[in-house]
């Protein structure tokens, strides 16, 4: 029979898809042993499948890379994505990068009309085109099967034609000292020329983000203008921002 604290473990993995067993520990408030001594029988009934230090619904793990990540803090990132799209009007103009993050923003723009999208995200350019009088530029190459979105030379190529009022990029890693980071050369290339097309520039990224490294640079704190999270950094994190003149952003 499934404990309390059995039923809270396959509610969040429902939610968010794959966790951490040291993340787990933290959302139920035990030890690291307590987390794997219960997750012990719901690995051994075939509900649950472990894998490199953390846990997953058996059901979800065939599903597309991408769809999974959207499953991740999916919560946090919807609040994101609300406090974002409250700061773009009807008739605005926006490039986003591809990003779970990103793609919860386009599902939030749903309600504004006459927009300008500029992506190279599928799922992006899906979501808002052909509805409310949307224009969408989708950027061309070929499509990486993860996440749908095209990167390379004439992807950047083609967005460097634009010039628009929002530029808006999810983010690999945000720390004090690095700034804002991603993990795959392509992809910081790509946002990194987002945000230089950008009168206002945005890094939407949930607090699971704060205080890693990643492997590529995109941009220090200087080169945005707001942070959008779900909750408020570490003080080092924060007085960086803050001291390049960029404005941290969360949800009302």
């Amino acid at each position: 029979m499934l404990s309390k604290r059995h039923t809270e473990i396959l509610r969040l993995l429902s939610e968010e898809g794959t966790i951490t067993i040291a993340d787990l520990a933290a959302r139920l408030s035990v030890s690291l042993e307590t987390v794997r001594r219960d997750v012990r029988p719901l690995t051994q009934s075939g509900a649950v499948q472990k894998m490199h230090g953390a846990v997953g619904l058996a059901g979800q793990l065939g599903e597309a890379p991408f769809q999974r990540r959207m499953r991740e803090h999916a919560d946090a990132k919807r609040a994101i994505a609300r406090t974002m799209a409250g700061m773009i009007r009807d008739g605005d103009s926006i490039m986003l990068d591809t990003g779970t993050t990103t793609s919860f923003v386009a599902r939030e723009l749903l309600g504004h009309r006459r927009l300008t999208v500029v992506t190279n995200s599928s799922d992006i350019a899906r979501t808002l085109a052909t509805v409310n009088g949307n224009r969408v530029y989708m950027a061309g190459g070929e499509l990486r099967s993860d996440s749908g979105a095209a990167f390379g030379v004439s992807a950047i190529e083609f967005i460097a034609k634009f010039s628009v009022a929002h530029a808006i990029i999810s983010a690999g890693a945000v720390h004090a000292e690095a700034g804002v980071m991603d993990y795959d050369l392509e992809e910081a290339e790509f946002a990194r020329m987002v945000l230089s097309r950008g009168e206002r520039t945005h890094v939407v990224t949930d607090r699971s983000k704060f205080g890693r490294r990643g492997l590529v640079s995109v941009c220090g704190f200087s080169g945005i203008d707001h942070l959008v999270t779900d909750a408020a950094p570490d003080a080092e994190i924060a007085t960086a921002l803050e001291t390049a003149g960029g404005r941290l952003m969360l949800p009302a």
